[in-house]
């Protein structure tokens, strides 16, 4: 057996490991790299070591302590107590409020998963004291986590415009942010129409958070009404909510979505943080420097401002991401190492068309990605892109784009992290076991359809 396939077979044992056993990836691609690469390539543990992406883990390291320090001084409630408010009681926003806010979280820095953790408890809430489908509103954050998340200075944007450049492929940094924001605003949209979003739209919250029809100047007017529209998975809206929990984890009161009168409003750290992102944006893009060392920069400078606040922020850092990342690109570049890419990519092409290769490797990515990480996927599934690229004709942003979009949106899966996020923070108005059994179904479906309707939008054009 050729050291391609023993890479190979080692790749899938540490998903099937990792899915199936609650170790994190990363130290189990550490150890497939260390037995592989000594025992069947004879390298040594230096020359193992020196497939790390430092840049790739420094850029972890920086963007999730910035993210944490914004978290803890309280701007990402701030950010999401503004959006909330923006709606002017109209019901029907909320979800793409939701959306958005999850999405610029994760554009400016945060891990999905965190995003979801940190939106997710406040949509599902305001999708049981409505009566907006909890699936709705739970897929609406999951979606727009992703619709953000390959932004440039995001970490999946950073992973896979670093692992393309690694590759020879060059960096297409918009056209996959792009793809992505597009791809999960139409899934979002058609969610939107399918779960009960154009009834929403007649509704509105009064002064006192309560539902009324639009127009309507009491909201006994509608109250039956709005109790008897909740087919598409909503459950029945608290007309009457109980004020006595009405504070929510963002500091604003859930049957309103307005700051309470008490809370500290927009303060000089919460600017100065705001600044903080703007000027790592504006160093990583405008001048083209390393987005590690500005965030991790912006980070430090905020700590010495503050030094007391932030002590312990550094513990917040996701260490369990960077240790997937740092281990899954130490594996990466031993399956680049025994010739595993080529391989698979030469297969692929020779299947007679190019796209139909391209076609096999976005399910590839979009299944394993469903019970799998797909921060741990991407470094491995891009470089077996490359055959295809050279020798198949395909335009390596557009081919990379659908590659990460399609094993992205599949995060919505309730044996992903995100989905599991929403199916633990369910409303009451909802049981569990239905609940799963939505969040299932519509994950099969975006797996079995999702991956074939990227390739034809992205791929397909440009064969």
């Amino acid at each position: 057996m050729g050291p391609e396939w023993i890479a190979i077979i080692a790749l899938v044992a540490l998903f099937v490991v990792g899915t199936v056993l609650p170790i994190n990836m990363g130290a189990l691609a550490y150890v497939a790299a260390w037995l592989v690469g000594m025992y069947s390539l004879g390298l040594d543990e230096k020359e193992i070591l020196a497939g790390i992406s430092a840049d790739l883990v420094l850029t972890l390291i920086g963007v999730t302590y910035l993210f944490a320090i914004a978290r803890q001084n309280g701007t990402v409630d701030l950010i999401v107590r503004t959006a909330v408010a923006s709606v002017g009681g109209r019901v029907a926003l909320i979800p793409w409020v939701m959306f958005a806010v999850t999405a610029v979280i994760t554009a400016i820095g945060a891990a999905s998963p965190a995003a979801c953790a940190i939106i997710g408890p406040i949509a599902l809430g305001f999708a049981g004291r409505y009566g907006i489908s909890p699936l709705m509103m739970g897929m609406f954050v999951v979606h727009g986590a992703q619709a953000g998340g390959f932004s440039p200075i995001s970490i999946y944007g950073t992973i896979t415009n670093s692992v393309m450049e690694d590759a020879g492929l060059g960096t297409t940094p918009l056209t996959i942010f792009f793809s992505s924001l597009v791809v999960n605003t139409v899934m979002a949209a058609i969610l939107f129409v399918v779960l009960g979003g154009r009834r929403l739209m007649n509704l509105r919250m009064d002064g006192d958070g309560e539902l009324v029809e639009a127009g309507a100047t009491t909201s006994a007017a509608v109250g039956a009404s709005a109790g008897a529209t909740t087919a598409a998975g909503g459950g029945s809206p608290r007309v009457h909510p109980d004020r006595s929990d009405a504070r929510s984890a963002t500091g604003a009161t859930p049957t309103t979505g307005t700051p309470n009168p008490d809370d500290a409003g927009t303060t000089l750290e919460h600017v100065l943080t705001l600044l903080a992102f703007l000027a790592v944006a504006l160093v990583a893009l405008v001048f083209d420097k390393n987005i590690g060392f500005a965030a991790i920069t912006a980070a430090v400078v905020l700590s010495i401002l503050t030094p007391k606040a932030y002590k312990d922020t550094v513990k917040q850092i996701a260490w369990p991401t960077v240790l997937l990342v740092a281990g899954v690109s130490t594996y990466a570049t031993i399956l680049t190492t025994a010739g595993s890419p080529e391989f698979v990519g030469n297969w692929a092409a020779g299947l007679g068309a190019a796209a139909i290769g391209a076609l096999i490797l976005c399910y590839v990515g979009g299944i394993v990605s469903a019970f799998a990480s797909s921060t741990a996927l991407l470094p491995v599934i891009i470089p077996i892109a490359i055959p295809l690229v050279a020798e198949g004709g395909l335009s390596a942003g557009f081919f990379v784009a659908a590659l990460a979009v399609s094993s992205t949106i599949v995060d919505v899966s309730p044996f992903s992290t995100n989905g599991a996020l929403m199916l633990a923070n369910r409303p009451d108005t909802i049981d569990e076991s239905t609940y799963y059994k939505q969040i299932l179904t519509y994950a099969t479906i975006v797996t079995l359809v999702g991956p074939l309707l990227v390739w034809a939008a992205l791929v397909l054009p440009g064969w």
